[in-house]
Formats: C-alpha cells, structure tokens, sequence
C-alpha cells in the first residue's frame, strides 16, 4: 500500500510540474558524470578525474538550491540519486578500471563493481532513512565524498609524476576502503548545519582566508589532504565516541531492577 501511495503521489506531482532551478544543477551533475565516462574511454583519465569533481559541485549545489528555494520533491530526490549512482558509482568504477585495475584482469574489474555495489546499497539506504536520521550527520560515507577522493588521488599522481606500479596497489586498496566506509555505520558530518552560515568570529575568517590561500598555492595536493582528512573523520570520530556508546548500551540493557520500587 505505501508503494502505491508513493506512486499516487509522484503521479499527481508529476501533473502539476516539476520544479526546474534544482532538477537543472542534477542534470549538470549528470552530464559532467557522463563527460568523465566518455574522457576515460578515451585514455584522457586527468580530465575525467576533474569533470568527476565538477559533477560532485553540481550535486551539492542542487540540494542547496531546492531547500533555499522551497522547490524539493519526491521526483527531485529520485533523479538526484539515480544521477549519483551514475555520476559516483559507475563513472569512477570504469575510470578505477580503465586507470589502474585493468592489469588485475577480472579482480579489477570486480573491485571496481565492488565501489557501484556499495555506492547503490548506500544511496538506496539514504533514502530509506532521510526522514528518520539527524541531519547534520550522514550514515555512511556519502558516495560523492567516495567518487572525489578517487579523483583527488588520481590527479595526485598525475601531479608527482608517480609511477604506475604504485597505483595499481593503492587504487586496490583505496576501492574497498571506500566500498567499506561507504555501507558501514560510521557517520559523517554533513555540512547542513544552518549555524555554519551565521555570524561566526572574527578569526573563523581570518582561518577561512588563509585556506584558500594555502589551497590556491597548492591546488592538486590540498584538495587530496581535505578528502583525506574527511574520509578519516568518520572512523577518527567513530572510535572516539565508542566507549560512551558501549556505556549507553549496557545501561539500556540493563535496564530497572527486578523488585526496584
């Protein structure tokens, strides 16, 4: 009954119209995703790690845009995914394979299959539980963190000149770190905090300008060392916060005492 409804109601959104400004941002998103598949087929893996990362703007950009301009919905929330799964799922899986896995010949291609899987359960998971996780925290690393830290790492090596036998060693592990973190419990923050936009002090601004500095100085290396240190956010936070966890745990197990008045 509630897959009808569903039905029913997207049905009736879909008569009415649909909003344009974010679904245009998600086709965006979708078309540099595309552009990436097409520069990986042919051999141009530099520019398809850049069009992967513009593709990761377009998606932050449409969900932003849909909730200042009151314009989110259901049809919204669907495209957005299926445009993420081809943008961060299927696009850096050919370019992993085409790039560095191809010499592992079918365990290549299978680790690269291994990055789509999870980055689908993960999105499938997201939107079972939009409604029902806080929103300052992701379950899961969110497949566009995923799909960037890929392309980060392979314009690294473009950058240091790095030889191919490392690669093929460090995508090979990247994959199925990523693969893990994304279907795992660990949360991330999700940067949706309207208090990140408010007044803040006066040296949050002086930090914010030396950053960019920093990251104009050295545009290939700092972009990796941000997706790094966010990717290690979630198990840095995970095992920080375990023992209060396991505390909160035994005491909801415990439970009131037999006989307690």
């Amino acid at each position: 009954m509630n897959g009808e409804n569903d039905k029913i109601d997207m049905s009736e959104s879909m008569r009415k119209g649909i909003y344009i400004l974010p679904n245009l941002f998600t086709t965006g998103s979708l078309f540099a995703g595309f552009y990436s598949m097409v520069a990986t087929m042919n051999g141009d893996y530099r520019t398809a790690a850049i069009w992967v990362l513009v593709s990761s703007i377009f998606d932050g950009l449409d969900g932003k845009v849909a909730r200042l301009t009151g314009t989110a919905s259901k049809f919204g929330v669907e495209y957005d995914s299926l445009a993420d799964l081809v943008a961060f799922g299927v696009t850096p899986g050919l370019l992993m394979y085409s790039w560095a896995l191809k010499p592992f010949g079918r365990l290549g291609w299978l680790a690269a299959f291994l990055f789509v899987v999870c980055g689908a359960l993960r999105l499938a998971r997201f939107n079972v539980q939009v409604t029902t996780v806080e929103s300052k925290r992701f379950v899961g690393l969110p497949i566009p963190a995923a799909a960037s830290m890929v392309s980060a790492t392979v314009l690294l090596f473009y950058h240091l000149g790095w030889p191919s036998s490392y690669k093929k060693l460090a995508i090979l592990l990247l994959i199925y770190f990523l693969a893990f973190l994304m279907v795992s419990n660990i949360r991330y923050y999700s940067f949706k905090d309207p208090g990140v936009i408010k007044r803040q002090p006066f040296a949050f601004l002086v930090l914010s300008v030396l950053l960019l500095i920093i990251i104009a100085a050295e545009p290939v290396v700092m972009l990796f060392v941000i997706f790094v240190c966010y990717i290690v956010s979630g198990p840095i936070g995970f095992i920080m916060t375990y023992p209060r966890r396991r505390r909160l745990e035994k005491a909801l197990h415990k439970g009131p005492k037999q006989g307690a008045p």
